[in-house]
């Protein structure tokens, strides 16, 4: 299934696999709202790679809101370190 993007108030609603072919075709179409995006339904994303992510990462806004887990979202956002709101966290403090 192609990805699609749409605003619905102030939600953006994705659908499909958000691969990198997906996260290429979307990013020019959502480049204008980078940074401030507060919520994003992922409830019909079907799957999720790194480049999906790197676009939901640059879409979010301060406090994002994510509503759904595709598959691959949550090993992602372990992998790269990412806060639940897709922003880097900061490293945790080495054990002494």
């Amino acid at each position: 299934m192609a990805a699609e993007a749409r605003f619905v108030n102030d939600t953006l609603v994705l659908g499909g696999e958000l691969d990198r072919a997906a996260a290429s075709q979307l990013w020019p179409q959502l480049a204008a709202h980078a940074g401030s995006v507060a919520r994003i339904d992922l409830q019909a994303t079907t799957r999720l790679d790194s480049a999906g992510l790197a676009l939901l990462s640059h879409l979010a806004g301060p406090g994002l809101e994510l509503l759904g887990h595709p598959a691959g979202l949550d090993e992602l956002i372990a992998a790269y370190r990412l806060s639940p709101q897709l922003g880097f966290s900061p490293p945790h403090s080495p054990v002494v």
